[in-house]
């Protein structure tokens, strides 16, 4: 705190004692006084009067002189009251009123202001709001607060709306205070040369506030170097201001500048732009007007190592009075502070500090030029043409954003042809229309719609014509004819009634700014076309530019690319990874638990830990288990190796870096269940300390398994060596692993109508999203809801069918919904998602369509709110919801509501029922069973295995091998059951069974399944000699089997098929591949008695069965068999993946596979399944020689479950070696010790 403390004292004694302002130094604190009451009438004027008595001068706030206000001729959008406040003063604050005792007021209207009376600027609320509300009647008086204040000298009002059973009628008030101003003006070759105190204490803060408005684009406002390269600059750059700051590694300012900071758009408007620079260490603050750019430039602090002169308004070439390096400044610069010092008050007074090069000046000349805006493409501006002359000729200025639009149209006399002068893709293109002639086109120009002004002049005449924008110059040839130039051109759009070949492009008028307008060799004055003596128009706003930077700032998110029109913006989120208008939503799933529940499998996947926020998404290999695993793998070394050395060597660090960041790291982290990483030490020392080169060493091993979320992920590893030379240690550090999701499941149940969970206040106020899952039986409920004064956001579940989304952030309300065609009250899980921003609002519910609202134009963008926030219920208790809600985010931050519900009366945290809705992801037969947090498949009656029963269990069988299934346990029926329950027995009867595999071979005639029956009945599944499929059933061994051949094709040809066997008592339906069915009937019966075993691959001896079948019996099965069911009995899965007593005997070669479709049919398995010898071994016996299979797969696990390592943390190897872990916030200094479990898979 001293150091602190100490800081800021030297800052506070490096600046003098008088109190200034970034914007305007000496304002006094209360500056809200009456400006507009005191002044003489003379102060006010308006566009025009009803009466002498309705005029301007009657307009002052609560006078009743006159006709008790001012009331224009013609109630028209076109009218303004304007008022002359003498000099330039802070305007904090207006009031309005209507005409006394009169039926006149205005409802809304846009304010205006100018230093000059000339080039107005609209004031402007909120980020797109300019309409200010008026007044409902004619006495009330309506206050408006400006936030942030302007400076002016004077104000316009234009009405927008009035009572309609009236006219427009106002009376006003501005308030304010006196505003100092110190100016200097800079006429493009003229500069200030600033030199400071040169004084042994540097100030530890540089302070730079100025005002500015520029009368071009480009242009230095300052700069200031040092002895090596090193240097500030602040130039304006068409229109945007850029802040150089190079610490030496070039000597003059560029684009590629080390730093370069940029803010702010169209500055070059000819209005005040307020600019504030701190520079404080290796922190840089870059203010401009109200957006602020914090920046940490890397390094120390060496930029603050300037030489002691700063320049203004231009670079000086030293040794020339005149000269300079780059572009200087054209405009006027006001309040200039360095570090509190007033630096016009020094050049006004002559000071030695200050040294004027070129025309400086103290007072700011205003504009001269006149602009026009084209509100909408409906607007025009028709004025006279050169008529009569041989030639058309006409030069403009303009600036837009829209890529089309008409610009000028014109009809040439003697119905000789039209020209129109249109934009298109951005270029600049001019047709010419003659009877008899095709259209002549010339194209000039490209990226015209960047905002800028752009000049273009237009020529035509008699051979030939053409357009020059800019510096790019087109030409067109034309057939010599005589141009005779028309009566009147227009501007903009045409007239509703025009029938000219250029008015029916589907294009659309121009939207943006024209200026500086000659028609011939005369100059066009807007003025008089706003005062009816020249010309006419439709929908303009003259005497100013009213475009905005819909950009700026920019509303995109995440990266996405902001582009714009006149009336709108849009966002192109594409490689961000999210998705919306504004580029809000993220593409990826939070988690490897969420990914998990959508059914897919283990994979690489993106993940975006903090959702919406602004994290981006990172790549994770998912394991799905029972438990949904994230491993992050490290891009450090695999294994790390040390040699012992003399004392005192250095210690060894080695990093560990992660493809994700550190804040993303650290979201996944703190968002699952669970997380660890693993050390695995292994240390070796010579047996006898005078032990040299080459004697074995003794090896010691241990792992440390950290599992603190604190510590985690293990970022760097130090190692110091303890002095024993003749010692190793080596070290391997696993990936960082995660489980679960904390957020996913975390629930609540609402047991009241009345019930609620409270929290803090939503702050969304550009972007808010809510996403969530609920389930319910009633028919009707409120999810959330938070208001505001007059704000507020609501989701609500409307009716059994209908999720409501409503808000209102001051343009009234609005509401989107989603329509289902079934119900949502059904008890399974439903997901909500509902986004607002300032481009509108969505609501998404489960897979139907999104349905969208959007925000009305120039309206309110803030959702301002300011009370609790309710859950599962509201304020006024009424409407509550009953039923759960489940992982509830807003704006990607999770509310726990399990904890909140743990105090809360009516509530209960958790919520129960979750196969209902994810039963589905459980495949194969296999079955949901419910957990406290999720649900889990339960695999034990599926051929398959894996967190949804899914993953395929194969197994490859060599020539001669077999694999016999023994039923020793009893099947049972239920009275109503369809289905088996459990084993066979030799006196039980069964009357239906399903069988499934899979096969693939390439070999005939194959044994594919053989069951047999104590009773010598039996089943057999073969391939005959053809490849085709035979299925023989033997229900009496008093009878002959029923055999079915199904010729579908030649099913060995290494391809991969499935069969599908359902017998229902006769009825026998096969289906193969999923797509071929067959229905036959049997004439032996309908019962299989006493089943005895079911046997995969050759059969020794297969007693009363027929010639085909015991030929197939024979041969076996040589290839790939997987997911083989009979019933509930599962052979493969039973040996693959032995659960219990082995009731599985296997003959020869059995080996398993990842997949059957994975490779050929007779290639080499991977690895051989040997047969045990009873009693566990672990003696092979012969290939022959058929044992019970118990344990058939005995490897230590590598996973997680697997393997936990026992150890306490020792002196490693008798050296004493010191293991201390660095991580991203604290040094580990505690080591974690774990019991090691072993278990077999």
């Amino acid at each position: 705190m001293a150091s602190v403390a100490w800081a800021v004292l030297k800052v506070l004694l490096l600046l003098p004692t008088q109190t200034w302002s970034p914007v305007g130094a000496g304002n006094p604190p209360d500056c809200d006084a009456p400006l507009a009451s005191a002044l003489p009438r003379s102060s006010f004027s308006s566009s025009s009067e009803l009466s002498s008595s309705h005029g301007p001068g009657f307009s002052r706030l609560n006078r009743r002189d006159g006709a008790g206000g001012w009331t224009p001729l013609v109630s028209n959008k076109y009218q303004w009251l304007q008022i002359d406040l003498g000099e330039r003063m802070e305007v904090t604050a207006v009031a309005t009123q209507g005409g006394y005792g009169s039926s006149d007021w205005v409802t809304s209207y846009l304010l205006m202001f100018s230093d000059g009376g000339r080039n107005w600027k609209q004031y402007r609320r909120e980020e797109s709001i300019w309409g200010f509300p008026g007044n409902t009647n004619a006495d009330s008086v309506v206050h408006y607060r400006l936030q942030p204040p302007f400076e002016a000298r004077f104000l316009r009002f234009l009405p927008l709306a009035w009572n309609p059973r009236g006219r427009i009628g106002m009376r006003i008030e501005v308030y304010g205070c006196a505003y100092k101003s110190e100016v200097v003006y800079f006429d493009g070759q003229s500069a200030l040369l600033y030199r400071l105190d040169k004084k042994p204490l540097k100030p530890i803060r540089d302070v730079i506030s100025l005002k500015f408005k520029a009368m071009q684009s480009n242009g230095i406002l300052l700069h200031r170097e040092g002895q090596h390269g090193n240097h500030i600059t602040l130039e304006l750059i068409k229109g945007k201001l850029v802040f150089f700051l190079n610490s030496g590694n070039a000597k003059l300012p560029s684009t590629i500048a080390p730093v370069t900071l940029t803010l702010g758009s169209l500055l070059d408007d000819q209005h005040w732009h307020s600019v504030l620079i701190e520079l404080l260490d290796t922190q840089v603050n870059f203010t401009v007007d109200k957006h602020t750019h914090h920046f940490q430039a890397k390094g120390d602090s060496s930029y603050l190592d300037l030489n002691f002169e700063i320049s203004f308004g231009g670079i000086p070439t030293p040794g020339r009075s005149r000269a300079f390096r780059r572009k200087s400044f054209h405009g006027c610069l006001e309040n200039l502070y360095y570090n509190g010092v007033d630096v016009t008050e020094l050049a006004k007074k002559h000071k030695p500090q200050i040294l004027m090069m070129g025309n400086v000046s103290f007072s700011c000349p205003q504009p001269q030029t006149v602009p026009v805006t084209f509100l909408s493409s409906r607007s025009y501006l028709a004025l006279p043409g050169n008529s009569g002359e041989d030639k058309v000729s006409v030069t403009f200025q303009f600036r837009t954003w829209n890529r089309a639009g008409h610009l000028l149209f014109g009809e040439l006399r003697r119905g000789s042809g039209s020209f129109v002068l249109f934009l298109k893709d951005g270029k600049l293109k001019l047709s010419l229309f003659q009877p008899g002639q095709s259209p002549r086109n010339v194209t000039a120009g490209a990226g015209l719609n960047d905002g800028q002004w752009h000049s273009v002049s237009f020529s035509a005449k008699w051979s030939h014509m053409n357009v020059v924008v800019d510096d790019d110059t087109a030409v067109q040839p034309l057939v010599a004819v005589l141009i005779d130039s028309g009566d009147t051109y227009y501007f903009g759009g045409c007239l509703d009634n025009s029938s000219g070949s250029g008015c029916k492009s589907p294009l659309g008028g121009f939207q943006g700014c024209l200026r500086l307008i000659t028609i011939g060799d005369k100059a066009v004055d807007p003025i008089l076309v706003q005062q009816g003596a020249l010309g006419s128009f439709r929908d303009l706003q003259i005497d100013s530019c009213g475009i905005t930077d819909r950009c700026l700032p920019s509303y995109c998110e995440h990266g996405g690319e902001c582009s714009q029109s006149w009336d709108t913006f849009s966002c192109d989120c594409l490689g961000t990874g999210y998705t919306g208008e504004t580029c809000h939503s993220s593409l990826y799933e939070q988690s490897c638990e969420a990914h998990k529940h959508r059914g897919n499998p283990s994979g690489l996947y993106y993940i975006d830990a903090d959702g919406s926020g602004p994290l981006g998404p990172f790549l994770v290999y998912c394991n799905m288990t029972d438990a949904a695993w994230t491993v992050v793998q490290h891009g450090g070394p695999d294994a790390v190796t040390l040699r012992g050395a003399p004392s005192g060597h250095p210690r060894s660090a080695v990093s560990f870096a992660y493809a994700a960041g550190a804040g993303q790291l650290r979201s996944a982290v703190n968002l699952a269940e669970r997380c660890e990483q693993r050390l695995a030490l292994r240390c070796g020392t010579a047996r006898r300390p005078d032990s040299r080169d080459g004697t074995p060493l003794s090896w010691t091993s241990d792992t440390i398994v950290l599992s603190q979320k604190e510590h985690l992920p293990v970022t760097q590893i130090v190692m110091t060596d303890a002095g024993r030379p003749h010692s190793e240690a080596a070290y391997t550090l696993g990936p960082l692993l995660c489980r679960g999701d904390q957020s996913f499941w975390n629930s609540a149940s609402f047991n009241t109508e009345t019930s609620y969970l409270h929290f803090p206040a939503f702050h969304g106020e550009l972007t808010a999203d809510v996403c969530f899952f609920f389930k319910t039986t009633v028919s009707s409920g409120v999810f959330m809801e938070n208001l505001g004064i007059t704000d507020f956001i609501r989701i609500e579940l409307r009716a059994p069918t209908e999720v409501t989304f409503s808000f209102d952030v001051g343009n009234g309300p609005c509401e989107v919904t989603v329509q289902s065609p079934t119900p949502f009250n059904d008890n399974q899980w439903h997901h909500v998602r509902a986004e607002r921003n300032v481009k509108g609002a969505s609501l998404q519910v489960d897979q139907l369509p999104q349905k969208m609202q959007p925000a009305p134009a120039d309206g309110h963008v803030r959702l301002q709110l300011n009370s609790q926030l309710f859950i599962g219920g509201t304020a006024t208790r009424q409407r509550g919801f009953l039923g759960c809600i489940r992982s509830l985010q807003l704006n990607g931050v999770a509310l726990d509501l399990e904890e909140r519900a743990t105090v809360t009366p009516g509530v209960e945290p958790g919520c129960a029922g979750h196969c209902s809705t994810y039963g589905h992801l459980c495949r194969n037969g296999g079955r949901c069973r419910e957990k406290r947090r999720g649900v889990t498949c339960d695999c034990a009656f599926s051929a398959y295995d894996g967190p949804f029963c899914s993953n395929e269990i194969s197994a490859y069988f060599a020539t001669g091998s077999s694999m016999t299934y023994h039923f020793q346990e009893h099947y049972t029926l239920s009275e109503n059951s369809s289905s088996l329950v459990s084993s066979l027995h030799r006196d039980v009867t069964l009357t239906r069974e399903m069988i499934t595999l899979s096969f693939r071979t390439t070999r005939t005639p194959s044994l594919l399944l053989y069951v047999s029956s104590f009773y010598e009945e039996y089943l057999s599944v073969i391939l005959a000699n053809n490849g085709s499929l035979q299925i023989r059933y033997k229900l009496d061994r008093h009878q002959n089997p029923d055999a079915f051949t199904f010729d579908f094709k030649n099913m060995a040809d290494g391809q991969l098929h499935q069969v599908k066997i359902n017998r229902e008592e006769a009825v026998v339906m096969v289906e193969v591949n999923q797509s071929t069915k067959k229905q036959v009937i049997l004439s032996s019966g309908t019962e299989f008695n006493a089943v005895k075993s079911l046997i995969l691959g050759k059969v020794l001896e297969a007693a009363g069965a027929d010639p085909d079948t015991r030929r197939a019996a024979t041969s076996g099965f040589t290839g790939c068999l997987s997911a083989v069911r009979f019933g509930r009995a599962a052979p493969l899965k039973a040996a693959l993946r032995p659960s219990g007593p082995s009731r599985v005997t296997v003959r020869g070669h059995v080996a398993p596979m990842a997949r059957c479709a994975a490779g050929a049919a007779s290639g080499s398995p991977a690895r051989e399944l040997a047969p045990r010898l009873a009693g566990g071994a672990g003696r092979s016996g012969p290939a022959d020689e058929g044992e019970p299979l118990v344990n058939a797969d005995r490897r230590d696990s590598a996973v997680i479950g697997g393997v936990i390592a026992v150890v306490i943390f020792i002196l490693l190897c008798i050296t004493a070696i010191a293991i201390r872990i660095y991580q991203q916030r604290k040094l580990r200094k505690e080591n974690e010790s774990k019991v090691s479990k072993k278990e077999e898979c």
